[in-house]
């Protein structure tokens, strides 16, 4: 019997905290993604590389949030351990406490603060719509195939999301057989990548048009993937929106991380490369799976990642 889509959804939304939780449910949303590639990491490529995706959002969401609050930068969460906490601390005093309070006239005028505070409020809601989108058809696949997927999809979702599934399960079928291993992995990595267009064009779309023409630049700034510790030694750990197209071009209006034809053309040129370097080293570079179980387990020590982010803001002094 084929469940609900409704079903399916509500067991994606279980693993999550409220919507007004923000950075909290954020991390919950990169948990279940990582914890969907661990599980299934030979076939759930999207969810892998969305758990990095979702954690960099995490950092422009707790950037949003010392933004509103200022006394919450120098908060930590009951969790962080005291050498975490004493090392974040001397990088964020070093870091992030010069890119905040350096940070760009514009953030310290009243009305452009609210436009880049609303800026973020639609990342926010593209984080949580990508969630809502996509994870319920990963948990409908993984426990009934693909004909719980095929009983509830809807017409906008069949050139990407159903077409990549259907791809995912005739290279999981393949690679079962173990008769054509290079094929088998080619179904699934281009399964996956329909799956991303989904989220690019369908899922996101809206989101970017929703974005204040002064926000373009700095969410294209702000657009990177950066994969750390868990790319293996001699391979690339980011990719940059403002790095591949250079920052004169970003500046000029003339690459805009906002626009689909742009975005598309920058995750096929650098996030793929660099994310399907990152997943081959699944397996053989321990620290791999060392950030996908700190991810999957809600760790997070942001201090770091919020001097980066703040420190990318600094161009607009």
């Amino acid at each position: 019997m084929i469940h609900s889509r409704d079903t399916w959804e509500a067991i994606a939304e279980s693993f999550l905290p409220p919507c007004k939780e923000v950075v909290q449910r954020n991390r919950a949303i990169t948990a279940q993604y990582a914890q969907l590639y661990l599980k299934h990491h030979d076939i759930y490529k999207w969810a892998g590389m969305a758990a990095f995706a979702s954690s960099q959002v995490g950092v422009a969401l707790a950037f949003a949030e010392m933004m509103q609050t200022p006394g919450r930068m120098m908060e930590t969460e009951h969790h962080e351990k005291p050498g975490d906490m004493v090392q974040g601390i001397g990088d964020f005093l070093a870091g992030a406490t010069r890119g905040v309070f350096s940070l760009p006239f514009m953030l310290f005028d009243v009305a452009a603060k609210n436009i880049l505070l609303n800026d973020l409020e639609e990342i926010r809601k593209g984080n949580n719509a990508i969630y809502n989108d996509i994870a319920w058809a990963h948990m409908a696949y993984t426990k009934g195939g693909l004909a719980e997927i095929e009983g509830n999809i809807s017409d906008n979702e069949r050139e990407f999301l159903l077409s990549g599934f259907r791809q995912i399960d005739e290279g999981a079928a393949l690679m079962k057989t173990g008769s054509d291993h290079q094929q088998a992995s080619a179904l699934i990595r281009e399964g996956n990548s329909r799956l991303l267009r989904h989220e690019q064009v369908n899922t996101l779309g809206p989101v970017f048009k929703a974005i204040s023409p002064q926000g373009h630049i700095v969410v294209s700034f702000g657009s990177e993937l950066n994969f750390g510790e868990a790319a293996s030694p001699g391979h690339r750990s980011r990719a940059s929106f403002a790095d591949h197209f250079g920052y004169f071009e970003v500046l000029s209006g003339s690459r805009d991380v906002t626009d689909t034809q742009h975005r598309w053309q920058w995750i096929e040129e650098n996030v793929l490369p660099v994310w399907y370097a990152v997943d081959d080293g699944f397996g053989r570079w321990s620290g791999t799976e060392r950030v996908f179980r700190s991810m999957a387990e809600g760790e997070a020590n942001m201090f770091q990642q919020i001097a980066h982010f703040a420190s990318t803001m600094s161009f607009l002094r």
